[in-house]
């Protein structure tokens, strides 16, 4: 029997020590005896007299501090008196606990006869619990305990890991050391940050600064989630994962417990199949929203720039946001710029910031966004739209880290990760020279292209499920709004030059018209009073009521288009995906 027995108590160290000089005496071979305490300060000499008096003197005890406690591992802990207990951390092991209730020598009497009483009396007391706990069987009952649940959690095939508020891992699986790679020895009293290079937690650990970590509190009773990681072998995983606060009896946070499986087999096959209908929020089946996806989980860990392209409405912003919440910034600020919308004056302002006096209404300082997202990402959406002067002061901020407020002479290093993006086609600016290529190429290192809704009709469907249930929710309707076959017919007919955000728009405004629980074509926006686009010379064209489906007009196109399905679509005008769910319904027209 191999066991580490360690005895800790509060101050003064001599209950831990006469607990540690009667345990060596009773250990029987294979315990090892260590004996330490949370406040460390003078040893009282009465201490040692009365140990003496029963030949059991407390020289050779040494004592060592709770910060050197936190370095080893133990299977028991006794701790000798209950206010220790309450500064415990979590140790390595989590080993089992005992709790004597030990009066305190600071609370004895100054008359040295009553005093030296009272030592002795701690001393017999010491002395019994250490005998009943040696003869009693107490030591193997908790050994044995103890034996059997590192027995089961190494049993369990999910991945358990604990750590401290520290971030120090004080818990390991063996189903963990399979999942992850690591061997338990490599992990455990070692930062989580450090081992998993805060991928572990993709960048959302409560625990992310350490500077703050001791006054930290969750705000969460459980988290569950889905994460990708790097195994030791550099092989990616993707878990699921489950984060609860622990908490002891009196509800001290003492660190956090993470449970979780390897699901990479089974989110890979989803991903293949078309199966993943939304990543990060962003709705999407799409062959061509799938390769965005997985562009996303490329590109999060890193911070590099990327440059995302696509038309307006799209979801630029959306997939931004993305890229900093699965990334290590995620804990950090997000923050979003619309170039476009200002002039280049107040823009300059904005980025960087400005100190009083600069010009005329600066009665301040005042950071500008590049300061505010330190650490975290900035978004700037339309970069297309900056002029020449901005684009050179950006540049600057790209090559050097460095920026400078509006007034002012002192640079402010700042460490924050770049995402663009733009509607405009921005080789075409620099042909024009109204783009600087040297910062294209800054902005560029990563693209990711969003392709508009009418290349994606399949997604309509989802986006529209989705959008509603929000919309419903928003509106404190709790009555169900489906959109009928023929309203569908018509949203899956139409090019969305608005892309996503317009059909946002005729979703409200059905259930503004819709007064029932289903959508019809007639409740969406009439060309009448639709809007004008931007270079349009009329009203936005919208889908008109056609003819039903039949199997002689489907026939008949089939036969006019040489059997090409796509063709036979546009001829009938309806979406590819309305003539194949006629096809399911009708397959004798195959």
């Amino acid at each position: 029997m191999n066991i580490r027995l360690l005895f800790l108590g509060l101050r003064g160290s001599c209950r831990s020590r006469m607990a540690g000089a009667f345990a060596r005496r009773r250990a029987a071979p294979g315990v090892s005896v260590s004996v330490a305490t949370v406040e460390p300060d003078g040893a009282d000499p009465l201490a040692d007299e009365v140990m003496a008096e029963i030949d059991a003197p407390l020289g050779a005890e040494s004592c060592i501090t709770l910060a050197e406690v936190a370095k080893n591992e133990y299977d028991i802990v006794v701790v000798v008196c209950p206010q220790a207990a309450a500064q415990l951390p979590l140790l390595l092991g989590h080993p089992a606990t005992v709790q004597w209730q030990l009066p305190d020598p600071q609370t004895f009497s100054r008359n040295p006869e009553t005093r030296r009483a009272e030592f002795r009396a701690l001393r017999d007391r010491v002395r019994h619990l250490v005998t009943d706990f040696f003869e009693q069987g107490t030591l193997e009952a908790i050994a044995g305990m103890r034996a059997n649940s590192d027995m089961i959690i190494d049993s369990i095939s999910d991945g358990l890991l604990v750590h401290d508020m520290q971030r120090r891992i004080v818990l390991f699986n063996r189903a963990a050391e399979e999942i992850t790679g690591r061997r338990r020895q490599d992990v455990v009293g070692h930062d989580c940050h450090q081992i998993f290079d805060c991928g572990f937690c993709s960048g959302k650990c409560t625990l992310a600064n350490s500077a703050s970590i001791a006054s930290v509190d969750p705000v969460f009773e459980e988290r569950r989630g889905r994460i990708e990681i790097t195994t030791a072998a550099g092989e990616p995983r993707t878990l699921d994962v489950r984060i609860r606060p622990l908490r002891e009896v009196s509800g001290r946070w003492m660190g956090l417990v993470a449970v979780f499986h390897d699901v990479t087999r089974e989110s890979t096959l989803a991903r293949r199949m078309g199966e993943v209908q939304s990543f990060a929020g962003i709705i999407g089946r799409d062959a061509r929203m799938r390769d965005v996806f997985e562009l996303i989980r490329d590109v999060a860990d890193s911070t590099v720039p990327i440059l995302i392209r696509g038309e307006s409405g799209t979801g630029k912003e959306l997939v931004a946001a993305a890229i900093h919440n699965e990334g290590p910034r995620a804990g950090k600020p997000f923050i979003a710029v619309n170039c476009g919308a200002l002039p280049e004056g107040l823009l300059e302002s904005e980025l960087f910031g400005h100190v009083r006096g600069a010009f005329t209404g600066a009665i301040r300082d005042k950071k500008g966004r590049f300061e505010l997202a330190d650490g975290g990402t900035i978004f700037l959406d339309e970069i297309g739209d900056i002029t020449p002067a901005m684009q050179v002061r950006l540049l600057r901020v790209l090559q050097e880290g460095v920026m400078q407020r509006v007034g002012s002479e002192t640079p402010i290093q700042v460490n924050v990760r770049v995402i663009s993006a733009t509607h405009r086609d921005l080789q075409k600016e620099i042909a024009a020279a109204r783009f600087r290529e040297d910062l294209f190429y800054r902005l560029n290192v990563v693209p990711v292209w969003i392709p508009p809704l009418r290349e994606r009709l399949t997604d309509v469907p989802l986006l529209v499920d989705h959008l509603l249930a929000r919309f419903l929710a928003e509106m404190g309707r709790t009555t169900t709004v489906r959109v009928s076959p023929e309203a569908m017919d018509a949203l899956l007919s139409y090019d969305w030059p608005g892309n996503v955000r317009e059909l946002q728009n005729w979703l409200q405004y059905a259930l503004v018209k819709c007064h029932g629980g289903e959508i019809r074509p007639e409740h969406f926006p009439s060309a009448r009073s639709a809007p004008r686009l931007p270079g349009s010379s009329g009203a936005t064209p919208l889908p008109v009521a056609r003819a039903p489906l039949t199997v002689e007009r489907v026939r008949e196109a089939l036969t006019q288009c040489h059997g090409n399905r796509r063709d036979a679509a546009h001829a009938l005008g309806v979406a590819r995906a309305t003539l194949y769910r006629f096809f399911e319904a009708h397959p004798e027209v195959l």
